[in-house]
């Protein structure tokens, strides 16, 4: 048996395929077999030689193929049932083709391919062990680089760290990108999990901004507003009022939140500059005022000694007279420093108070129908009296003693009464 591992198409390429073949003197180009001749086609227009010449080129690319897949099964690198495959094509080719070389030979070259295929199968197997070996290493560290960068996508997926983790997770993806790709089944199973936590960080990113955009969008309409108020009032003369409204602006301002930087530097910018329009302005109206407020001072330190001077009372008609023009003077003078104010204020007060309660006891006392009351009270009592000792004069005549001494007992009791009713009648008449 000849060796297939020396027998290839070489051996049907040795010496001139052209002698197995001869152009006829009509143009004809006929192949040599062992069954005899027969014609493979023409090249019209070209000369004999130039005519075989083409169909031995066509021999060659054949046996050139077969030599070709001999050296791939002998290098371990084609898949034994493809191999077979190729020779059942092969003979089909050489079987049918229309060239000039020994046909014979190339096909007792492909005839004994088989062998060869066989005896490289296990070459072919170990090769393939091999390879299958670092294909499963080379994807079990691929899945292990997947499984990694998906694990650390996901402990990201609920921070709220917006720029560093965004950042991170850009880079999670290069490197994902960079990866040896895995079969297809664990490759998109392993990316729908590092996608969904990208995706679940962008939504929660997004949703993070778009409410923060709300919330600034708010505190610059809130501060907007505020804003215009305080340059209404920039040229305020109310100070007192005005400035306690610029202390509520300045609350409201700082409860309105945090707006875009940029935005909240500009807004105060402009608020600040009304506030301070109207401090200054309220400043200087107040420097101007601190001499007349001095002099307005001693007004009514002069005027306070007057007010005092009203007291002890003696004529309380006359007291409330002059206290009333005294009042009506205090009242014309202009402002006066507020605490100072405040002091002489109390002493004022003071002797108001002892002239208007001399004056609601002179009242009273003076009032008729209180008078009238009092009257009738005594007179009730007096009656009373009289009648309780008639009834105790009539029972000791009849000798009821102990209705007689109840009699008594009730005169007596009106008589203590009737003293402090007298007492308070008097008091009328002071």
């Amino acid at each position: 048996m000849t060796n297939p591992e020396n027998l290839s198409a070489a051996s049907a390429l040795i010496g001139d395929p052209a002698k197995f073949g001869r152009v006829g003197e009509d143009g004809t180009v006929y192949v040599t077999t062992p069954e005899g001749e027969r014609a493979v086609g023409s090249y019209p227009g070209k000369s004999a030689e130039e005519a075989l010449a083409y169909f031995v080129r066509k021999f060659e690319s054949l046996a050139s193929e077969v030599a070709l897949l001999a050296a791939r099964i002998k290098s371990g690198a084609m898949v034994p049932s493809d191999a077979h495959a190729a020779v059942t094509k092969l003979k089909e080719q050489i079987l049918n083709l229309n060239g000039v070389g020994d046909l014979a030979t190339l096909a007792r070259s492909v005839d004994q391919i088989p062998e060869l295929i066989e005896g490289h199968k296990a070459a072919y197997e170990a090769r393939k062990a091999v390879e299958n070996a670092a294909k499963e290493a080379k994807r079990a560290e691929a899945t292990l680089i997947k499984e990694k960068l998906v694990t650390e996508a996901e402990s990201l997926a609920l921070s709220e760290s917006w720029k560093s983790t965004g950042d991170r997770l850009k880079t999670l993806l290069g490197e994902w990108k960079a990866a040896p790709r895995l079969d297809k089944k664990a490759d998109a199973d392993l990316w729908k999990r590092f996608s969904s936590a990208r995706n679940k960080f962008d939504k929660r990113r997004r949703t993070h901004f778009a409410q923060l955009e709300s919330q600034t969008a708010l505190v610059t309409q809130s501060k907007a507003a505020i804003i215009e108020e305080a340059k209404k009032l920039a040229d305020s003369k109310d100070w007192l009022a005005t400035a306690n409204r610029f202390k509520e602006l300045m609350d409201a301002w700082k409860a309105a939140g945090r707006g875009k930087k940029s935005v909240d530097t500009k807004l105060w910018d402009e608020f600040k500059t009304a506030q301070d329009a109207f401090f200054a302005a309220k400043k200087t109206d107040l420097e101007k005022r601190q001499g007349t407020m001095a002099a307005n001072l001693a007004k009514r330190e002069d005027l306070i000694s007057q007010f005092e001077a009203l007291l002890p009372v003696s004529d309380v008609k006359s007291a409330r007279h002059k206290f009333h023009d005294l009042h009506e003077k205090w009242d014309r003078i202009g402002m006066t420093e507020r605490t100072k104010r405040a002091a002489l204020e109390a002493r004022l007060e003071k002797v108001q108070t002892e002239i208007d309660s001399l004056h609601e006891e002179v009242s009273r006392r003076s009032d008729p129908t209180a008078i009238a009351h009092a009257n009738t009270v005594v007179q009730g009592l007096l009656d009373a009296i009289a009648n309780y000792e008639k009834q105790a004069a009539k029972a000791e005549a009849a000798g009821q003693t102990a209705k007689a001494l109840v009699a008594r007992e009730a005169a007596e009791a009106r008589k203590s009464w009737l003293a402090e009713a007298q007492k308070g009648l008097a008091d009328f008449k002071q």
